[in-house]
């Protein structure tokens, strides 16, 4: 995809799903990546979180963006579309 800019950089749009996971040893429950899935657009990737955010197995779901620049391998930080439920902060991401 070509993005704004005119250049080759790739947009990705990702879900992100979380299931409760257990502290270890006395230290406190989280959640962990589930599952992932790969969109040709952000509004694929925000229904897909919303839809996995209602199953009773899910903790909570991100829909995000991400830039990948092929000439370096370098990819931009996540761009949040949604977040729904129980999901870690940024830094934890």
């Amino acid at each position: 995809m070509l993005d704004d800019n005119g250049d080759t950089s790739k947009t990705h749009y990702i879900c992100q799903t979380y299931v409760e996971a257990k502290g270890a040893k006395g230290a406190p429950a989280g959640v962990k990546i589930d599952k992932q899935f790969q969109y040709s657009t952000a509004e694929e990737a925000e229904n897909r979180a919303e839809r996995a955010s209602q199953s009773p197995d899910c903790a909570g779901a991100d829909a995000y963006m991400i830039i990948e620049d092929p000439s370096s391998g370098e990819i931009s930080a996540p761009t949040f579309l949604v977040r729904i439920g129980n999901v870690p902060e940024f830094d934890d991401f």
